[in-house]
């Protein structure tokens, strides 16, 4: 479980590195490696010889993780934008990658506040850029494990940062499929979403399978070969992930699908190996 670090305040953000932190990896993390693939430099050799290994059986993986990460850039634009969200809270959030939810969400509302959470050292030291908040609004990093929901939820930097009374948006980004226990993964959820108010809002994407078997299928093989737990889960294991929500319209389709834009929208089934899902609680 990853454990609570207290608040960074935005004044020493800039030059804030967090004691204690061996940046050294032989091990290849999942975080890493997706930084790697998408042109990042934060990343370890184990995390490059990894990356190719995932590639060879995934030959659309730079493409994939590219449209799941446009997809969270369409969804928190439309949550903030049509839904008037203006609390947002990601876990799993990786490296720092532009732009970033904050940055966003906060173009279509200044005052928009997010709490940040993740588990890998290697984000912690990155955290700064995560902290660059309009002067309006506000951003927190929590140092914090996705299946440890109570730390998160009684956390100052959740606590201080929210206003629970307000509707939020659990953004659960590329992070459930490295959680192989779907009833682990409902439980989780179920306790995330459960203290946040009506109107509240979840976005989630997640690996499958069904339109790829042989690509994911090696690919989920080769990410347990290198210690990273991927899982792969059909269309209705995802939709589950959802109940007691209102799914917004399309429902539950891989990522490119979901509300696209015209980069989006010129990808192919099987060049996108994520579904994507938003929804309500009523």
């Amino acid at each position: 479980m990853g454990s609570v670090v207290g608040w960074i305040p935005l004044s020493s953000a800039v030059d804030w590195a967090p004691p204690n932190v061996d940046l050294k990896s032989d091990v290849a993390h999942s975080a890493r490696v997706y930084d790697y693939i998408l042109g990042g430099k934060d990343n370890f050799p184990a995390d490059r010889a990894a990356a190719g290994e995932f590639t060879r059986s995934l030959p659309n993986l730079p493409t994939s993780m590219r449209a799941n990460r446009n997809f969270m850039v369409r969804s928190a634009r439309v949550l903030a934008a049509k839904h008037g969200i203006r609390q947002f809270l990601d876990i799993g959030t990786g490296l720092p990658t532009a732009p970033n939810l904050h940055e966003v969400v906060q173009q279509v509302a200044p005052e928009s506040r997010v709490v940040y959470v993740d588990n890998d050292p290697i984000v912690l030291v990155h955290a700064r850029a995560l902290l660059t908040s309009a002067p309006e609004g506000r951003t927190a990093y929590l140092d914090a494990d996705f299946t440890d929901p109570g730390a998160i939820l009684e956390s100052e930097q959740l606590r201080d940062t929210f206003d629970l009374r307000r509707p939020v948006a659990l953004s659960l980004i590329a992070i459930v499929h490295f959680i192989p226990d779907d009833g682990v993964v409902q439980t989780v959820i179920d306790q995330l979403m459960a203290p946040l108010p009506p109107g509240s809002m979840l976005a989630l994407t997640t690996t499958t399978a069904d339109f790829t078997p042989d690509e994911v299928n090696a690919g989920v093989a080769a990410y347990r070969a290198n210690g990273i737990p991927l899982t792969a889960r059909d269309r209705g294991t995802v939709e589950g992930f959802f109940k007691g929500l209102d799914l917004l319209d399309p429902g539950v389709v891989l990522a490119h699908r979901w509300h696209p834009d015209e980069e989006a929208a010129a990808l192919s089934d099987r060049q996108v190996y994520m579904y994507s899902g938003v929804a309500r609680k009523p």
